[in-house]
């Protein structure tokens, strides 16, 4: 072999290896979506799975506004809803029918719907930031919630629209009537989506949505209009939101008012900043986290939306960056190979959250029962059975919840002093 094909075959190899690294992440993401369903193949898991998937894609949506251009928008549901509606009419409308759109492609349905509205409403909005934003995007948001009860045609009134996905024309033999046909749509979708939401970042525009975000003032004074940058993202971040919606529709094969409303819009916001705003995984963990506890603690109690409100309120106060925030934290101990040498002060740190959580959920479910004027009633705290209106009860609650903030606040200084002696302490030199 010359010396010429010896390298090129290295700098084929080189650069192949390099492919590999950099798409190592997206790879072993696929990975890992195409293998859950052979883990987790209970039909609440998958629906649970698939809920995860849609709330992905949504959250990564908004974060393009929030996270990347500093808008605080509390109608991101606008989009997300009448995507969904929009696909549930196009499949009732189309369905049966041999020129139909196949289902896998239904989702560009919900975000061309998306993408409209999203030009016609940001039009308006985007003139603005900051807290002017935030007020127009609430009032287009109640807006297009109050027209539910006037288009009752439209948007089904309180019963909503419902739809039956099996209509549509095969796709290469599958139907998609199996939870688990519908997942890995919902899973190739959602892989495809954050793809190119990523790739999105890495754009001349949305370099300039972050420096919109930074300094708008900076970004006018080198000559790009801050207004048209917050326009463009405000449209693309609405196509995915409709794709969100549009997958949600094929997923229930329902939509009612609920997902245009605010709640839904306070929903999205509290998992894009319970993951971290500052980083692109974080929407991600965030809409895992909240989808899951939303499946589990609904069962547990009726009380899960105050549960949700307090976990708002700890990411904000003690943990501002959120979860992505907290594990990019530990990035230099993973350099200095020292992640192991903290985790047993962590392990210890379990005892107090555990403590004042047992306090605070025994507080919340007595007060519950107190308020729905039923003090005999007896609620479970730690396995006996209590009166709601027996001060020896209360007593031990609010005694365990602030033994537990008692207690984690003394180690938690522990705990801060290693984390920087260890993120700071040189590394040792070899041979002395």
């Amino acid at each position: 072999m010359s010396s010429e094909a010896r390298t090129e075959a290295l700098t084929s190899q080189v650069s192949t290896a390099d492919t590999v690294k950099r798409y190592s992440v997206w790879i072993a993401t696929a990975a890992i979506l195409t293998s859950l369903p052979a883990i987790l193949s209970s039909g609440t898991a998958l629906t649970t799975m698939s809920l995860m998937g849609i709330m992905i894609v949504f959250s990564l949506s908004y974060n393009m506004l929030l996270g990347q251009t500093g808008l605080l928008s509390f109608g991101h549901a606008v989009y997300y809803g009448l995507g969904g509606f929009f696909t549930v009419h196009a499949m009732n409308g189309f369905g049966g029918k041999a020129l139909a759109i196949p289902l896998p492609l239904i989702p560009f349905v919900g975000g061309v719907t998306g993408l409209m509205f999203g030009i016609i409403f940001g039009s308006v909005s985007t003139r603005r930031a900051g807290t002017s934003f935030a007020m127009i995007t609430l009032g287009l948001g109640e807006l297009v919630a109050s027209a539910s009860p006037i288009l009752p045609t439209f948007f089904g009134g309180e019963e909503g629209i419902s739809t039956n996905r099996t209509t549509l024309p095969a796709f290469f033999g599958l139907r998609f009537g199996s939870q688990l046909e519908t997942y890995y749509l919902i899973a190739a979708w959602c892989f495809v989506c954050a793809a190119l939401m990523f790739a999105f970042t890495r754009t001349p525009l949305g370099r300039m949505s972050m420096a919109v975000r930074i300094n708008p003032e900076r970004t006018e004074f080198n000559g790009y209009s801050a207004a048209m940058v917050r326009f463009f993202v405000f449209c693309v971040s609405s196509f995915f939101a409709g794709v969100a919606g549009s997958l949600a529709a094929v997923n229930f094969e329902l939509m009612t008012v609920a997902s245009i409303s605010a709640r839904q819009s306070g929903t999205v916001l509290l998992m894009t900043f319970v993951g971290g705003v500052e980083h692109f995984i974080g929407p991600i963990l965030g809409a895992i986290l909240v989808v899951f506890l939303q499946s589990f603690l609904s069962d547990l109690t009726d009380a899960w939306m105050l549960y949700f409100g307090l976990l708002f309120v700890a990411v904000v106060v003690f943990a501002p960056g959120g979860l992505a925030g907290l594990i990019m934290l530990h990035a230099p101990l993973v350099r200095r190979s020292r992640l192991h040498r903290i985790i047993p002060y962590y392990a210890v740190m379990l005892l107090p959250i555990a403590l004042g959580l047992v306090g605070a959920a025994g507080l919340v479910g007595m007060a519950r029962i107190l308020w729905a004027n039923n003090s005999n009633a007896t609620v479970h705290f730690l396995g006996v059975e209590c009166h709601a209106g027996n001060p020896l009860a209360w007593g031990a609650a609010v005694l365990l919840m602030f033994a537990g903030l008692w207690l984690g606040r003394l180690w938690a200084s522990r705990v801060s002093k290693v984390f920087v002696l260890l993120g700071h302490e040189p590394p040792k030199q070899v041979g002395r």
